[in-house]
């Protein structure tokens, strides 16, 4: 059975460009597209696609409220297109729910690969937008304080693998960091979803930075993910 998909952007060209790259995959089906938040949200939660492709800036209702409201009402898994340098958006996106993010000039086969993977119910956080995220947080203002209380829900291993998650490492990057198999830093990754309540890894990403489970770095030593500028505490 094909993934069906539901594109979400105010051009015409960027939906018929997308409609084409995914048509052309035989187990990708596009099954609906809309130029707006609101015909998103309806074409979401009425036409029951798998995935939603969702641009962030459109008219009457942006990508993120549309994002927020597909996610409130149990809809689909949401990734955003972005353009690079949108790093005001990320956050925000993130929070509302969106399960990942694409930049526009994402290579095709990038892009159904992308939607497999969300469909699957993993997370999809581009290297980066990765980037932006840790940045935005270097920037927050006030003091960082690391929450006794999600260390406590955690075993030591789990711990590890959240550090190594909230800096964008997929299960295969864990499992190489921590010199275990992938199948068991895939469950890794589950069992702290699990028991943190969280949807997926872009939420658990959220959670790292905003509750100061991860300290970012200072801005001139921000790195990109894998490498060792992100510490912990």
């Amino acid at each position: 059975m094909s993934i069906g998909v539901l594109i979400a952007d105010d051009e015409a060209l960027v939906r018929r460009g997308f409609t084409m790259i995914l048509d052309a995959e035989p187990d990708l089906e596009v099954v609906g597209t809309a130029a707006g938040g609101h015909e998103a949200v309806e074409a979401a939660l009425t036409g029951a696609p798998d995935v939603v492709l969702m641009d962030i800036r459109m008219p009457g209702m942006d990508g993120i409220e549309a994002t927020r409201q597909i996610a409130a009402a149990g809809g689909p898994p949401v990734i955003v297109v972005t353009t690079f340098g949108l790093d005001e958006y990320v956050f925000e996106a993130l929070r509302a729910g969106a399960s990942g993010f694409l930049l526009k000039n994402t290579p095709p086969e990038h892009l159904a690969d992308a939607v497999r993977l969300v469909n699957r119910g993993d997370a999809l956080v581009a290297p980066e937008v990765t980037r932006l995220l840790i940045e935005s947080f270097v920037q927050r203002p006030g003091p960082v304080t690391t929450p006794a209380s999600l260390r406590a829900a955690l075993s030591t291993r789990e711990v590890e693998v959240l550090a190594l998650l909230a800096r964008g490492l997929s299960n295969t990057e864990i499992a190489e960091a921590l010199v275990i198999s992938e199948p068991t830093a895939k469950t890794h990754v589950g069992h702290i979803l699990a028991k943190l309540n969280l949807r997926d890894r872009a939420q658990a990403i959220v959670l790292a930075y905003e509750s100061g489970f991860v300290v970012p770095p200072r801005a001139a030593q921000v790195s990109e993910p894998g490498s060792s500028g992100t510490s912990t505490e």
